[in-house]
């Protein structure tokens, strides 16, 4: 077991596993740029790629992460990460080879398998190198994984499909975190853990979570923000080719820079203020959330029912970094539910609600109400199913107050 005494060792291990959550997202994210065209040459619906794009990932990305955050928590979870790195990577890769839907779908599986040990033992990783003080701020700095490799998959793969084609893209982005993962594991060594290093059994976790309102709130609060996270991150391309008249590689230029320039401030604020607010009290890790989602609301609104692309673009950079200030805060106050041995195991209870209902109807939804609203509202049917999908931020919004007394009642050092 190594010791991360200096803030040197403790950057490192926080660059190197940034890296590794950029590829995450940039090969779960790349197929949204890559929807349009791959639409049109296989034929398919928007609730087919509304599965494709969440459904398919989420099954087993969700379920499987309990058991492997277990093993994590249990051996190295440095270890989890690189071999998980290598796994999504590869089927990622394999989907560039796809020639229909259900190849596609079962390619889409298998990165969701890969990404399943990936982020929960991360979580743990970070909490175990950095001292308490600093742990929302070094999560914050580890979700930048999210636009930077959301923005990163959709301006790469937006210029790879346009010049070359999406099966291209695909293999170019998973070929790349294969090369990367032996560096990964060259440099990334277990730090020497913090707490008792008791053995826990999956069933004991769940009766410490389940005992905690705080736990349940955060989660579905989580949940329902992600089902319009993942559906606007998914959809929000389409949208400009359908109703805004651009070409691909102007959509991915559009929503690249949006995730870049709106997420990456978002997500670093809600670390910076997660991290002063816990100097007097713990609501602040929900209620910082909470207030951002509701806000969100309107900005986002009045950008989907704008009609100019420039307008559009200033009026989603606010709400896009508002919705990304709860990771930070909420990923922070998870982690100290439970004691440091199970932490792992605990994340992944969490990510199997977030995802399961976030990332796994978020997209089918939208897609889904917008194939039933092309009747009535023909090629605007995309726009009116996303703007209906906000109501999930006020949810979301008004379960994270709700969550905030009782994140201090029930927080564990």
């Amino acid at each position: 077991m190594k010791r991360y005494d200096t803030a040197a060792s403790r950057a490192v291990v926080l660059a190197m596993l940034l890296i590794v959550y950029t590829f995450n997202f940039l090969d779960r994210l790349v197929m949204a740029i890559l929807a349009t065209p791959i639409k049109a040459e296989l034929h398919l619906s928007d609730a087919q790629l509304g599965m494709l794009g969440g459904l398919a990932f989420a099954i087993l990305y969700s379920t499987l992460a309990i058991p492997f955050a277990w093993i994590a928590d249990r051996t190295k979870r440095s270890w989890v990460i690189g071999v998980s790195l290598a796994v999504w990577s590869g089927f990622t890769a394999l989907c560039g080879l796809a020639t229909g839907f259900g190849q596609l779908f079962l390619c889409r599986l298998g990165v969701g398998i890969g990404e399943a040990g990936g982020v929960a033992p991360s979580y743990a990783l970070i909490s175990d190198v950095f001292p308490p003080q600093q742990r929302a701020r070094a999560l914050g700095i580890y979700s930048l994984g999210i636009p930077l490799g959301a923005g990163l998959g959709v301006l790469f793969g937006g210029y790879v499909a346009a010049t070359v084609d999406w099966h291209t893209a695909f293999i170019a982005v998973g070929l790349a975190g294969v090369i990367f993962t032996p560096l990964f594991a060259l440099i990334v060594r277990e730090p020497a853990r913090t707490g008792a290093e008791t053995p826990v059994a999956i069933g004991g976790v769940f009766a410490m979570l389940a005992a905690k309102p705080a736990f349940w709130l955060l989660s579905f609060g989580a949940a329902a923000s992600s089902m319009v996270g993942y559906g606007l991150a998914f959809w929000l391309p389409s949208l400009l080719e359908r109703s805004f008249g651009m070409t691909l590689l102007a959509a991915s230029h559009f929503y690249g820079l949006l995730l870049l320039i709106g997420g990456v401030p978002g997500i670093l604020l809600g670390g910076w203020a997660a991290d002063r607010a816990g100097l007097t009290g713990k609501a602040g890790y929900a209620r910082i959330p909470g207030i951002a989602f509701l806000v969100s609301v309107p900005l986002f609104a009045a950008g989907l029912l704008s009609h100019s692309a420039a307008l559009a673009f200033a009026l989603f950079l606010l709400p896009q970094a508002l919705s990304y200030m709860w990771l930070a805060p909420v990923l922070t106050a998870v982690q100290h539910l439970v004691p440091a041995p199970v932490r792992a195991t605990a994340s992944a209870c969490f990510l199997l609600i977030n995802n399961l209902i976030g990332l796994g109807l978020g997209e089918l939804s939208i897609g889904t109400l917008s194939d039933l609203m092309q009747p009535g509202f023909g090629a605007e049917a995309l726009r009116m199913s996303m703007l209906a999908a906000l109501v999930f931020y006020l949810v979301a919004g008004l379960l994270m107050l709700a969550a905030a007394p009782r994140v201090a009642r029930d927080w564990t050092d």
